[in-house]
């Protein structure tokens, strides 16, 4: 398996557009549990999924950790859509909240992630799932670290 990060040679809304062009790999844990980024532009990405019965729990739905994953991702890839090739991050923190049970039949799903504030060491970022219909499934938000990238000079 390819993984994306190793492509990453310059900005990473490049990257992320090279990944919706299918150029290059998608993100390993979204090909783990269904989901794939289709829109990237500065400060904004959406992932598309549906999880299948290897997500649910034992009381019938879709495991909150399932839609954590594909939210962490839309938060995490919103803010690397705004950082130059010497930039990289970490995720310092998120908070979800569940609104309302997903399950198979809810049918595809689409997270979109949006930066709210970005500054030199720290974004805040905020991203919702919703149905096909539009109807609001959980909503996030988190901070990332902007950190140096190894290997190049400081900014």
């Amino acid at each position: 398996m390819s993984v994306a990060a190793l492509e990453r040679t310059g900005p990473g809304l490049e990257l992320l557009q090279r990944i919706v062009r299918g150029e290059i790999a998608g993100v390993p844990i979204g090909e783990t549990l269904g989901f794939r980024l289709v829109e990237a532009e500065r400060g904004r990405v959406v992932l598309a999924g549906q999880p299948d019965a290897r997500s649910y729990n034992l009381i019938g739905t879709v495991h909150g950790g399932w839609a954590a994953s594909i939210l962490d991702t839309a938060l995490a890839l919103s803010v690397l859509s705004t950082l130059g090739a010497e930039q990289g991050f970490t995720t310092v923190d998120i908070r979800i909240n569940y609104l309302r049970p997903l399950t198979r039949e809810t049918g595809p799903v689409r997270a979109e992630g949006r930066v709210l504030q970005a500054g030199r060491r720290l974004a805040y970022s905020e991203a919702h799932l919703a149905d096909a219909a539009g109807k609001l499934i959980c909503h996030g938000t988190g901070s990332c670290m902007i950190l140096a990238r190894e290997g190049t000079p400081p900014a």
